[in-house]
């Protein structure tokens, strides 16, 4: 059976105290629950962790607000945040030092480079983590601790591969990819779904993810005359990307994933971001079932959210209501809870997980750069 939570009937499960109990010592005498956190929070990937910790931290604060109890004790969750710098090697240190630091829980990594090394560190202490990794390999090592809080590539590159051969009649398209986990990873999901819709596939290239010029790239390229370019990588190389694009005289339109449907590649592409188009896992954050007011309160207190955020929101409060449901901060006891949970989330209206720990339910919405700015073009369910 699966267990059942929502944000409040999680919190009536973990047994709150009504306000007029709590005296001046209650908060100082709460156990503290550390909840662990890892994503690049510097260099050209830190607004992506920015925005996904600012996330878990509504998160943490929300859940705090309802004074919850787990075995009979008042807890309070607090974060313990780490720079993995979107390092691999970096990575399984951090993974190291939040365990240390004597945590009950993980969100994160956000890349997936990073995560599947760090999987294996968590995995071996038995600790849970919930990741933003969205590469197939992050959940295919045979880990009953790993789970998403995205997507995977497998269907945001097949929807993708689909979207354009049967929506933009596209049937020579080149591809990119930055050689990273999720990068690539991404790539070889869309050259898989472009051919099995009846595409061709005329250029396959890459590049490394701290690479600025492309000309060359793009000159091999612009021989084969394809009806569309896709890149898998981040919005720090799809931006100078797209304004290569057009320096060059490639009309074709550039197409990514979710890590270019961002204001940091409107930034960086300046106008060459016009007719752009990139996927997004689930629906367009004013359409999500929580989305309104996650963002009023999200920028009450952080300023806009970053497309990240409202996932590292859901993520925390998946996990704290496994606690509560299980009345243990003790993996052992809530990693049964977390795997076979519901939950009624601001990214969706039922949040599960399948046996390798992937989201059970999702889509994609796809997006076009119209005017400057971000236009829905098609909301795809899976």
């Amino acid at each position: 059976m699966l267990a059942t939570s929502t944000v409040a009937l999680a919190f009536t499960l973990g047994a709150c105290k009504p306000k007029q109990e709590e005296g001046a010592n209650a908060a100082t005498s709460a156990r503290v629950v550390k909840i662990g956190f890892a994503a690049p929070l510097t260099g050209p990937q830190a607004h992506y962790g920015k925005g996904y910790q600012n996330g878990v931290q509504l998160a943490l604060d929300d859940a705090n607000a309802l004074n919850p109890q787990i075995g009979g004790q008042a807890v309070k969750f607090e974060l313990v945040a780490e720079d993995d710098m979107a390092d691999p090697r970096t990575a399984t240190q951090v993974a190291q030092r939040v365990l240390d630091a004597g945590i009950a829980g993980v969100i994160g990594h956000f890349n997936s480079g990073t995560s599947i090394p760090a999987s294996k560190v968590y995995s071996d202490a038995g600790m849970p983590q919930i990741a933003m990794a969205t590469a197939p390999a992050f959940t295919q090592q045979g880990f009953k601790t790993t789970f998403r809080s995205m997507t995977s590539d497998t269907q945001q590159g097949s929807v993708m591969g689909k979207f354009v051969v049967a929506k933009l009649g596209a049937r020579k398209v080149a591809v990119i990819d930055d050689r990273t986990a999720y990068g690539q990873g991404l790539a070889d999901e869309f050259d898989k779904a472009v051919k099995a819709a009846g595409g061709s596939v005329v250029a396959r290239e890459f590049t490394t993810d701290k690479a600025s010029d492309f000309m060359a790239i793009l000159t091999s390229i612009k021989g084969k005359k394809p009806d569309v370019i896709f890149f898998g990588g981040t919005d720090a190389q799809s931006g100078p990307l797209a304004k290569q694009l057009k320096q060059i005289g490639l009309k074709a339109p550039l197409l990514s994933g979710e890590m270019t449907r961002s204001d940091t590649f409107l930034k960086l592409a300046g106008d060459a971001a016009e007719g752009s188009i990139a996927s997004l896992a689930g629906l367009p954050m004013d359409k999500m079932p929580g989305g309104p007011d996650f963002i009023t309160r999200f920028k009450a207190k952080f300023g806009e959210p970053e497309i990240y955020s409202p996932y590292g929101y859901d993520a925390t409060r998946i996990l704290i209501a496994a606690m509560l449901k299980a009345d243990s901060t003790e993996a052992a006891k809530y990693l049964p809870v977390l795997a076979a949970i519901e939950h009624a989330g601001v990214t969706a209206p039922k949040i599960s997980y399948d046996a390798k720990g992937d989201l059970a339910n999702g889509g994609i919405t796809v997006y076009k750069v119209v005017g400057g700015k971000w236009e829905v073009l098609e909301t795809i369910a899976e």
